[in-house]
């Protein structure tokens, strides 16, 4: 039996889960002396570089000694909850990184208690103690009071603490004195993490993760519980509903650095990933051929938003993307499904649009964000939040939100909040800053965080995280600036837009092309104006002092994907394509909005 340990990393986003990998890394010797790894190597996703955020659990392993290292390397969002939920349980034990400065936050809470009831042992990181006004012991008691207050055993609660900065690449037992290296941190995971526990039996291993490769296929990634894999092994697929299908093994890989090495043979406790075999989900058991026994499978909280989204019909369709029809969308999200088990899509009544459901706006724009990427055009609607009938009574989600910003800006905070329906739970000085916790319906943080980076100046830093469903809050006032509306479709003349610069703010910059009912800026005022800046200044024979004076526009306000999605009404659709984000009424044309408006309120 391989001396070996499977860990899992949980941090809340930017407290240096990744960095901390990449030195372990380096530690482990994974790189020959001439090769230089650049930084957050286990960030290779695009969107996970740009947004310094990790979006898909990944597996590596290190070799310590004559130890092997399993590292699994977990999303620190509540948004990707479902991502978080399954790898779990492949890790024998967790490593908990947390601040120096901020300690824990809720996101961290959230998969904490998920790794928690699975029994998993517990090893605190105390990171990033190079900070100034660091708090290591102040920070160590809240991860104290969080573990307790999450249940955790007495075993769990008499976790080691190891400080450092990943970022300086030292780990030690003493923050006051930094060490030489990640070593120490290597000797506790050997030390506290246990072995995994092998059971007798015949084959079991349950499909916690999927890969792709083009000339293989479909590859299942999960931790053998029982027995042992072979190459061409003949096995049983048992599938979440309890199906039975006969299937067999073509090649069987572990994990070695940051690639899968073919092996003959793995032995129970490993995790694996295995090529040939056909149909299977995430949830699914692979067993043995003649006595196949399931193991249970994996519960994932349920989506709390939803949004639609339909093909682009817009006058511009087509000009960027690849993909514009509905059966490449439908395609799209089928194989979305397949790995990303917080999703839901549903029908509607037309066979060019899909009721999405994820569990919040992060999660499903990093969808759109990928599919654009990949050469999609598509539109969304506005978010939902799920309600829910519980004993004949509407009820919604509710989160918890906590928001640190500078002291002067908290009564700001406080009062939009509540207008918003939230609560104040909590509420205390955390250095020269203020913490703030709430609980929020999900709705009221619909264009909460774009609202909190003005008002604080760029200063608030907010986390929230699925609570409950609790009976429905009642309204939540939405947006009170109405749109400017292009009224014909051309090029946005430079001499429109600086005449109309006091009427509100503008999203295109001059010489962009517009279409009729594209939302083109935001209005000073409620309700929504429609102007012409495609109309070009007329010219005349006669000239006039000043008349040509340089035009001082003002820079165009760019929504990011986010941003766009949290800023829509429910008349609107935000179009998404390769190069552009776009917002447009969903009714381009004057007078179907004025019918759309006229049905609405007689409704």
């Amino acid at each position: 039996m391989l001396n070996l340990r499977n860990i899992a990393i949980i941090a809340h986003v930017d407290h240096g889960k990744t960095t901390l990998v990449d030195k372990m890394l380096i530690a482990g010797k994974l790189f020959k002396d001439h090769e230089v790894p650049g930084e957050l190597i286990l960030d290779n996703n695009d969107l996970e570089r740009e947004r310094g955020i990790t979006i898909i659990a990944k597996n590596v392993s290190v070799r310590y000694k004559d130890v092997k290292i399993n590292i699994i390397d977990t999303p620190g969002h509540a948004d990707f909850g479902g991502e978080v939920e399954r790898v779990l349980n492949m890790a024998d034990g967790v490593l908990l990184l947390v601040d120096a400065f901020e300690g824990p936050m809720p996101q961290t809470r959230f998969v904490l208690q998920k790794a928690l009831q699975l029994g998993l042992k517990p090893i605190v990181v105390i990171n990033k103690v190079d900070k100034p006004n660091c708090r290591p012991e102040e920070v160590y008691e809240a991860v104290f009071d969080l573990m307790f207050a999450l249940d955790a055993t007495e075993e769990q609660l008499d976790f080691p603490v190891v400080y450092g900065s990943a970022k300086n690449g030292w780990m030690g037992p003493d923050y006051k004195t930094p060490a030489e290296d990640v070593t120490y941190l290597f000797e506790q995971i050997i030390r506290h993490i246990p072995a995994p526990k092998v059971s007798d039996g015949s084959l079991q291993m349950l499909v916690t993760s999927l890969d792709y490769s083009s000339y293989t296929g479909r590859i299942a990634i999960g931790r053998l519980q029982r027995g042992s894999l072979t190459s061409n092994m003949p096995v049983s697929l048992i599938k979440r509903d309890g199906t039975v299908l006969k299937s067999k093994v073509k090649e069987v890989f572990v994990f070695e650095g940051f690639n899968r090495l073919k092996v003959d043979k793995v032995e129970a406790g490993e995790i694996a990933a295995v090529t040939g075999i056909e149909g299977f989900e995430i949830g699914d058991t692979i067993a043995d051929a003649e006595n196949p026994e399931a193991l249970p499978g994996i519960a994932i909280e349920e989506p709390t938003m939803s949004m639609l989204f339909t093909i682009n019909d817009s006058p511009f369709f087509g000009k960027e993307g690849k993909f514009v029809t509905s059966q490449k969308i439908r395609e799209r999200l089928e194989k979305e499904l397949e790995r990303n088990l917080a999703l839901r899509v549903k029908e509607t009544g037309t066979a060019d649009s899909f009721m999405v459901f994820g569990r919040g706006v992060l999660h499903l724009s990093i969808l759109i964000e990928n599919m654009r990427r990949e050469g999609f055009e598509l539109q969304i609607g506005q978010p939902q939040v799920i309600i829910k009938e519980i004993g004949g009574k509407r009820h919604e989600p509710v989160e918890e939100l906590t928001i640190d910003l500078p002291e002067e800006f908290s009564g700001k905070a406080v009062e939009a909040v509540t207008l918003r329906k939230g609560e104040l739970m909590k509420m205390e000085p955390k250095g020269d800053r203020m913490h703030l916790e709430f609980i929020i319906p999900s709705r009221g943080l619909i264009g909460l965080r774009n609202y909190m980076l003005t008002a604080t100046q760029g200063e608030a830093v907010m986390a929230h995280r699925f609570l409950e469903f609790q009976p429905y809050k009642g309204t939540i006032p939405g947006r009170s600036n109405g749109a400017i509306i292009a009224l014909e479709t051309g090029t946005a003349i430079p001499y429109s837009i600086n005449n109309l610069q006091d009427r509100g703010i503008f999203f295109i910059e001059p010489g962009e092309e517009v279409y009729e009912g594209q939302v083109i800026g935001e209005n000073n005022r409620p309700g929504d104006l429609a102007v012409n800046v495609t109309k070009t200044k007329k010219l005349t024979n006669m000239r006039s002092s000043g008349a040509d004076d340089k035009m001082k526009i003002a820079p165009a306000k760019k929504l990011s994907l986010e941003e766009a999605l949290e800023y829509i009404q429910e008349d609107e659709y935000v179009e998404v394509t390769p190069k552009s984000i776009r917002l447009r009424k969903i009714h381009l044309k004057a007078s179907e909005r004025e019918r759309y408006k006229k049905a609405k309120d007689s409704a």
